[in-house]
C-alpha cells in the first residue's frame, strides 16, 4: 500500500538465554533489540510490561513478539507476548459527531479497514443543539456528557472487535477527530467559553492520551490520539478533511468545505491555509424547515420539475414513500422551482404559475412537494414561504463566507482547481443544482470532489501514517483563521447573495444563460 508507515509495529525477536556472560535484565534484553529495529530511537518503556517480561521470555523459550505504536514523543512498547501465540495488531479510529459517532477497525498489518460501525451520539438527549449539551454540562453534567460517550466507545470497540475475532486488548492506537465541543466532552474539558466571546477553547492541542484516563476498555498501553482544534468552530474534524483530502501537501490551490449546523471552510495550499466558519447549514440539512428532516429512509433527496408541464418526480432514500426533505432535497427543490418559474429571483412563490401544488399552510403560501395520498404518514411534504426565506439566508451566507474567504487572499474563484465538499453534503448534492441557487461558485462540475466522511478518513490516515500527526501540527502552525462575527466585509457582501442566484448575474454565467433559454 502506497505510504504505508502504520503508527503500530510489531516486531518478532529471538534471544538467547541468559548466562554469566550475558547477564542482562530481561528489561534491558528487550529494549537493545528494539533499539536495533527502531534505529537507535528513544522507546518508552511501561512498567506493567516490565513487570510481566520476566515471566514471559522464559516460558516463550526468548521467542517474542514486540508490539511498539509511535506518538509524538517517540516509540512507546505496547505489549510483548509469545511469538507462537496468535495475535493481532489492531487500530482505532473514531469520527466523533455531534449526531453520529463512526468507528473504523483498521488492521495495521495489512493497512485494511476490516470492520465499521456507525452509532447514534447519546448526547443527543441532553439536546440536538451542542449549546444545549454545553449548557447541559455547566450545570453539572459534563461528567454525564462524558460517561455516554466513553460507554459508547467501549461498546462498540468490543462489538468490533468481535466480528473481527479479535480482542479489544489488541487494540493499540486509537485516534479521534471530532469538533471542539466533541473534544472538550470527550475528555471532560470545560466547554463554557466556547459559545461565548471571546471563543475560547479550553484546550488547542491535546498530548497523547493513555485508557486509564479516560476510562477506555482498550490495550492499557495504547496511545489515545486526539486531533487538535484551531478555534471554538474549527476543530480537529475540519483537521482531519484537511490532511484526508491532502490540500496542504499540493501546489494547486484547493478549497475544503464542510457543511453541518456551521459551514466550515479551508482555502490554500502546501504554504499556506485560510479557514473560517459561520453558521450557513442549518436550514441545509432540513433541520429547521417544517418537513425537513435527517438523511434517512423516507427522505427526499432528488427532485426534479418540468419546466413544461410542471410535473413533480422525487427520489427518496431506500425508495420508500415520502416522509420529508433532506439536505440535498432540499437544494434540488429550490433550483428546480426557480428553473420552472415557480418562485422569482427574491424567492417570492408565484402563485398563480402552478395553483394545483401552491396552497395556504397556517397563515402563509406552500408549495406541495408530495400529497398526502403519496406519503408514509398521510400528511402533505411542502416548502413554505418562510422555509424559502431561511433556505436562501443560508445559501447566501454559505455563497458569502465563501467569497469573503477568496478574497482575503486576493485570488478569484477560478484559481480553485480542487474544491473539496466533505461530509454527508458533500456526498449527495448535486453541484449544478447548488450552483443554480448561487448557494457554490459558478466553476467548471469537474473541480467539485466529494470527500465523503473526511473525518473518518482523516482519523484512519493517523493510524496508516506515522508521520501524519507532525503533518497535523505543521497544519495548525500554517492556519489563519478568519473571525467571520467580527468582519464588516461580510455583512456589507450577505445582502447581495440573498437572492437567487445572486444580485450579480455576471458571477453565475452558466445559470444565466439557462435561464435566458428557459
Amino acid at each position: 500500500m502506497e505510504g504505508f508507515d502504520p503508527v503500530v509495529r510489531a516486531y518478532p525477536l529471538k534471544f538467547k538465554a541468559p548466562t554469566l556472560g550475558d547477564n542482562r535484565s530481561p528489561e534491558k534484553r528487550l529494549r537493545d533489540a528494539l533499539s536495533q529495529e527502531l534505529n537507535q530511537e528513544q522507546l518508552y518503556f511501561p512498567l506493567q510490561i516490565a513487570r510481566e517480561l520476566p515471566d514471559v521470555l522464559p516460558s516463550s523459550g526468548y521467542k517474542v513478539r514486540a508490539i511498539v505504536a509511535k506518538d509524538h514523543c517517540g516509540w512507546r512498547l505496547c505489549g510483548c507476548v509469545p511469538d507462537e501465540k496468535p495475535s493481532k495488531v489492531l487500530g482505532l479510529a473514531v469520527d466523533l459527531g455531534s449526531t453520529s459517532v463512526v468507528f473504523y477497525l483498521v488492521d495495521l498489518v495489512s493497512g485494511k479497514t476490516i470492520e465499521t460501525l456507525s452509532k447514534e451520539n447519546p448526547q443527543r438527549a441532553h439536546g440536538e443543539d451542542i449549546l444545549d449539551r454545553i449548557i447541559f454540562a455547566q450545570r453539572g453534567g459534563l461528567k454525564q456528557l462524558q460517561k455516554e460517550v466513553i460507554d459508547l466507545f467501549n461498546g462498540s470497540a468490543k462489538e468490533l472487535c468481535k466480528k473481527a475475532e479479535a480482542t479489544t486488548s489488541e487494540l493499540f492506537f486509537m485516534s479521534v477527530a471530532g469538533n471542539t465541543t466533541m473534544c472538550h466532552f470527550f475528555l471532560a474539558l470545560d466547554p463554557s467559553h466556547i459559545c461565548k466571546e471571546p471563543y475560547i477553547p479550553a484546550v488547542n492541542r491535546f498530548d497523547i492520551i493513555f485508557p486509564s484516563e479516560l476510562g477506555l476498555d482498550i490495550n492499557p498501553n495504547a496511545p489515545v490520539y486526539v486531533l487538535p482544534n484551531v478555534g471554538s468552530y474549527f476543530g480537529g474534524d475540519l483537521i482531519a478533511g484537511i490532511l484526508a483530502s491532502k490540500m496542504a501537501e499540493r501546489e494547486e490551490i484547493s478549497l475544503l468545505v464542510d457543511v453541518g449546523t456551521n459551514a466550515e471552510v479551508v482555502l490554500g495550499n502546501k504554504d499556506w491555509l485560510v479557514a473560517c466558519a459561520g453558521a450557513a447549514g442549518p436550514a441545509l440539512e432540513g433541520g429547521i424547515l417544517s418537513c425537513g428532516m435527517r438523511a434517512q429512509p423516507g427522505a427526499i433527496e432528488r427532485v426534479e420539475i418540468s419546466p413544461v408541464d410542471l410535473s413533480v418526480h422525487i427520489k427518496t432514500i431506500g425508495d420508500e414513500p415520502p416522509k420529508g426533505l433532506c439536505g440535498s432535497g432540499i437544494i434540488d427543490l429550490l433550483a428546480a422551482m426557480f428553473e420552472a418559474g415557480l418562485v422569482d429571483q427574491t424567492g417570492k412563490l408565484m402563485i398563480q404559475r402552478d395553483p394545483s401544488r401552491m396552497t395556504k399552510i397556517g397563515h402563509e403560501w406552500a408549495y406541495i412537494v408530495a400529497f398526502e395520498t403519496e406519503t408514509a404518514h398521510k400528511q402533505p411534504v411542502y416548502i413554505t414561504q418562510s422555509d424559502i426565506k431561511n433556505l436562501i439566508r443560508s445559501k447566501g451566507a454559505m455563497y458569502t463566507i465563501l467569497n469573503v474567504v477568496i478574497q482575503s487572499v486576493g485570488i478569484t474563484f477560478d484559481d480553485i482547481e480542487n474544491f473539496y465538499v466533505a461530509g454527508a453534503f458533500g456526498n449527495y448534492i448535486d453541484p449544478k443544482k447548488a450552483i443554480t441557487i448561487g448557494m457554490l461558485p459558478d466553476i467548471p462540475l469537474e473541480r467539485f470532489k466529494p470527500l465523503g466522511n473526511s473525518a473518518g478518513k482523516g482519523a484512519v490516515r493517523v493510524l496508516l501514517d506515522s508521520s501524519s500527526m507532525a503533518r497535523i501540527d505543521e497544519i495548525c502552525d500554517k492556519i489563519t483563521y478568519l473571525e467571520m462575527n467580527v468582519r464588516g466585509d461580510f455583512m456589507n457582501q450577505l445582502t447581495g447573495a440573498l437572492f437567487l442566484p445572486h444580485t450579480d448575474l455576471s458571477r453565475f454565467p452558466n445559470v444565466a444563460k439557462r435561464l435566458n433559454l428557459r
